[in-house]
């Protein structure tokens, strides 16, 4: 199963973004995700409107293999393009950078908080709850990605080339980000 554009069957689902209902007939992406609650994936439904700011390589993607004719395409082109230059779209997976919203996190590797809006470079890691095993984010400092990419006996070449290909900051933003790593990103 991958990302999907199709009519709404019902108007039952809800956006995930703005939790409002997706009318009956309606365009609509699905969005594969997997739970804790399932081995096998579902679709998180999004108004296109909706995924275009938050999700758009997710929508180009989708779009891109969608055979039927999408009424507000240069409406949705634009809205993606912006959310692009902006940085306002989710990252589309780990490992990414993006700038902290609140100074709560803790770095993985230092143990230190992570400032508000400052740079960190956000990885998958298993968190056991006690009851399962699951994955979710970690975050770590920029200074201290080598460490723990030495520390995990992962490659610094598929992390920065995960960083580079997920990480939704505009282009500026990102080659300063990349420049705190300690120039790896050059």
């Amino acid at each position: 199963m991958a990302n999907v554009i199709e009519e709404a069957k019902s108007g039952r689902a809800s956006c995930r973004t703005c939790k409002k209902t997706i009318g009956k007939g309606e365009l609509r992406l699905g969005v594969e995700t997997t739970t804790q609650f399932s081995d096998t994936p579902s679709l998180a439904w999004h108004h296109l409107v909706c995924a275009a700011s938050k999700l758009p390589a997710d929508l180009k993607a989708a779009l891109d293999t969608y055979p039927g004719d999408v009424p507000n395409r240069p409406e949705l082109d634009q809205a993606m393009a912006e959310a692009v230059k902006k940085g306002s779209a989710k990252p589309g997976g780990f490992p990414h950078i993006d700038k902290a919203p609140t100074g709560r996190a803790k770095c993985m590797q230092c143990a230190e908080p992570i400032e508000k809006a400052s740079f960190r470079v956000a990885v998958e890691r298993e968190v056991d709850t006690g009851s399962f095993m699951t994955r979710s984010a970690g975050y770590l400092h920029p200074a201290c990605v080598a460490a723990n990419v030495d520390s995990t006996g992962g490659s610094m070449e598929e992390l920065l080339e995960g960083v580079k290909q997920n990480s939704r900051l505009p282009e500026p933003e990102l080659v300063a980000a990349l420049a705190q790593l300690g120039g790896a990103g050059d």
